[in-house]
């Protein structure tokens, strides 16, 4: 049963136009004091949660965007800062791009920040998807094979440092510790200092191909799953539910339903009816269509329609996918209150283990329109949900 509710913010700066008559995403260049008024934005969302009942303020990790769509580059950071600001609301790292960082640092950083805000931070991993950020900060990106072997070998060293008193490990892309000669003797263990306040630490992953492998090893390591929200809106397919209620039998929970250890990200907007709703958000609906879709985060269309999208004389003449298509389909939730409670009862109904939902709004949404939204979702659907 649905009982607690977070938000995404991958990070967008406001834009002066959104859409499919604003720049193609590649055009864009914004100015240092655009791009530095994201922490302004985030900090206004994260006061809006905090005083509307929500639970968890989700945070993206991304690199080198002059763009503008995806601009925070250090969660913890953000988190810290921000926790000092409210008073209750937790921040989820949304993810943490473990590829890019060594995995001793990210760990470290994690543990102060668990403890600099009293448990507040909940953590999240995932493998990344730009090639320009995690290539560039000498990580693979374009050989998925070599990045996913990094990850796996990242991933046990995370672990072990959160969670072991001590502890070694010796592998093909770490040797920790060195075998070397410290204080008279020789090191063997390496111990995480600070420790994290709450051990084992609470983790999250994106759940993007669902691949067996890649859903066991999460069940392995006791990571729980987040599908839809940032790049991929949408809500969540049975199948991929499913196969996640598997993977959790697979690894020892018999007893698992469908929907348990999962969030599901939600795209929410609320107006008088579905056909204003429709109106007023299809602006930014192909403001993030225009964003993820060349990177493979938007399914049924070609590559001639994804090269349409940089060319602003041609991309209203592709045939692209609208706002109705994806409303109909149930993968948004647009219309009144009653409409998305309706939607929302349907996930509770399909996935009985589901308690955590994301809804938020896409790349492209102002500010404004951002915390108007929340606060309307708070007053006039979160009350159904959490009694």
């Amino acid at each position: 049963m649905i009982k607690k509710f977070g938000s995404l913010f991958a990070g967008h700066v406001d834009f002066e136009s959104v859409g499919f008559d604003a720049p193609p995403v590649n055009d864009r260049w914004l100015s240092d004091e655009d791009l530095g008024g994201v922490f302004d934005k985030a900090t206004s969302i994260a006061k809006t949660l905090d005083s509307t009942g929500f639970d968890t303020f989700w945070l993206a990790e991304h690199h080198f965007q002059r763009e503008g769509h995806e601009a925070i580059p250090n969660i913890l950071m953000l988190a810290v800062h921000l926790a000092h600001l409210t008073d209750k609301v937790k921040f989820g790292c949304g993810f943490n791009i473990l590829p890019a960082w060594h995995p001793l640092r990210l760990a470290e950083d994690f543990a102060m920040a668990d403890r600099l805000t009293g448990g507040r931070v909940i953590f999240g991993i995932g493998r990344g998807y730009h090639t320009r950020e995690v290539e560039t900060l000498g990580a693979p990106m374009v050989d998925n094979d070599a990045n996913r072997e990094l990850f796996e070998e990242q991933v046990e060293v995370l672990f072990k440092a959160l969670n072991e008193p001590s502890f070694s490990h010796h592998g093909k892309h770490y040797d920790i510790p060195p075998k070397i000669q410290y204080r008279g003797y020789e090191l063997e263990q390496i111990t995480l200092v600070p420790a994290p306040l709450n051990r084992p630490v609470d983790c999250w992953q994106p759940i993007v191909s669902g691949s067996k492998s890649a859903l066991d090893l999460m069940v392995k390591h006791g990571i729980k799953g987040m599908i839809g929200g940032g790049a991929a809106a949408g809500g969540a397919h049975d199948s991929t539910v499913a196969a996640w209620r598997d993977a959790l039998v697979r690894g020892g929970r018999q007893e698992a339903v469908l929907g348990e250890d999962l969030i599901i990200g939600l795209v929410v907007f609320i107006s008088e009816s579905k056909e204003k709703a429709v109106a007023e958000a299809s602006k930014y609906f192909e403001e993030n269509m225009k964003m993820f879709a060349p990177l493979g985060f938007v399914g049924g269309i070609t590559d001639q329609q994804i090269t349409a999208m940089s060319d602003t004389t041609r991309i209203h003449s592709a045939s692209l996918p609208t706002l109705w298509d994806a409303a109909n389909a149930g993968s948004w939730l647009v219309g009144t209150p009653d409409d998305v409670i309706e939607g929302l009862s349907a996930y509770q109904e399909r996935f009985p283990g589901l308690e955590h939902v994301n809804v938020g709004q896409v790349v492209g949404t102002p500010e404004q329109v951002i915390v108007e939204q929340l606060q309307r979702f708070s007053e006039d659907v979160m009350p159904v949900f959490k009694r």
